[in-house]
């Protein structure tokens, strides 16, 4: 069947909603018009305000320079407990760096190297941030567990003075971003308010061994975190190389899709329907029609705004349908 693409799809994020009805124009004028994409249907619009690209630059600003301190403190105080949450911290200010990073070229267009845009770029930030925590946390539980049979006392005054700047610091950040309206700044709120819990435990622990001298609470501590940062990083890493390898993000939705699309009045059979995800967030849907009747070029411009009403509570950042006839043999069919 033939294909129009005298449009580059990567021009559908300048004409948003608007585009489908310049597709169908297009289109009407080709053989009874049988493919119809419908890209950016619900249009792509990117708010992005400058106060939350600063708001998110201090939030780097403090984690990175603090992530530092941490780790020269937690070599001079002797405590794993330290390392550990400078190691979260770390995992945290790499996660700033591409919300950052992210809020400067989210809307930027697409273009012929990028047709779907920069979006899966987070991906990449994903599974490196990932690694990098992974092996920092393999350091960690390999110089933390062997103090629980030696355990080596930390400096408690000096702990406790981190663990307060630890509070403070994130405190202020989280103070900074709290009124953020963007999925980012809320996202990272909740990272950084983890942070701030996780520092006023170590402040708890610092004050045990100050007056009591368990040397144990430090490695215990330690490993405790540790853990906590591996079940948030294999969660983390499970979801993004099952968007690496275009796993559907929600097979229930698909099917739901589906049976929707199936029930249109004028679909004969729905097939090779596929929807994955760009970012975990934004979703791409492509599926092929097979209409029951022979259908005027009128005809399918009505056709293609009722599967635009359909979709659209779905928020799909791309959706490619194409129209086959029932005599047809589909081209991608095995």
């Amino acid at each position: 069947m033939p294909h129009d693409h005298s449009k580059p799809e990567h021009k559908t994020h300048q004409h948003g909603a608007g585009c489908n009805h310049d597709h169908a124009a297009e289109h009407d004028h080709k053989d009874e018009n049988e493919h119809s994409h419908s890209h950016g249907l619900f249009g792509h619009h990117h708010h992005h305000h400058g106060s939350e690209s600063g708001n998110i630059a201090t939030a780097f600003w403090l984690n990175f320079c603090f992530t530092i301190i941490e780790f020269i403190g937690g070599w001079l105080t002797n405590s794993v407990a330290i390392m550990a949450d400078a190691m979260h911290d770390l995992g945290d200010t790499l996660a700033i760096a591409f919300a950052w990073f992210a809020a400067k070229i989210a809307g930027k267009e697409a273009n012929p190297r990028y047709s779907y845009g920069y979006r899966r770029w987070s991906l990449l930030s994903a599974l490196v941030n990932s690694v990098i925590l992974v092996l920092g946390s393999c350091w960690i539980l390999y110089e933390a567990i062997p103090r629980l049979w030696e355990p080596q006392l930390p400096h408690a005054l000096g702990m406790m003075g981190l663990a307060v700047l630890g509070v403070l610091v994130n405190g202020a950040a989280v103070f900074k971003l709290r009124g953020g309206k963007t999925q980012n700044e809320k996202i990272l709120t909740w990272h950084l308010l983890e942070d701030v819990l996780g520092w006023f435990a170590v402040l708890v622990g610092s004050i045990l061994i100050y007056f009591t001298d368990w040397a144990w609470l430090d490695p215990v501590l330690s490993i405790g975190f540790t853990c906590f940062i591996l079940i948030n990083v294999w969660r983390n890493l499970r979801r993004t190389l099952a968007l690496f390898l275009q796993v559907s993000p929600d097979p229930k939705l698909a099917a739901k899709i589906e049976h929707q699309l199936q029930d249109l009045s004028f679909v004969q059979d729905v097939h090779h329907l596929h929807l994955w995800s760009l970012d975990g967030e934004k979703h791409v849907l492509t599926a092929h029609l097979v209409l029951k009747a022979e259908t005027a070029a009128e005809q399918l411009k009505a056709h293609k705004e009722q599967i635009r009403q359909l979709l659209q509570p779905y928020q799909l950042e791309h959706t490619t349908i194409e129209f086959e006839f029932d005599h047809e043999v589909c081209r991608d069919q095995h």
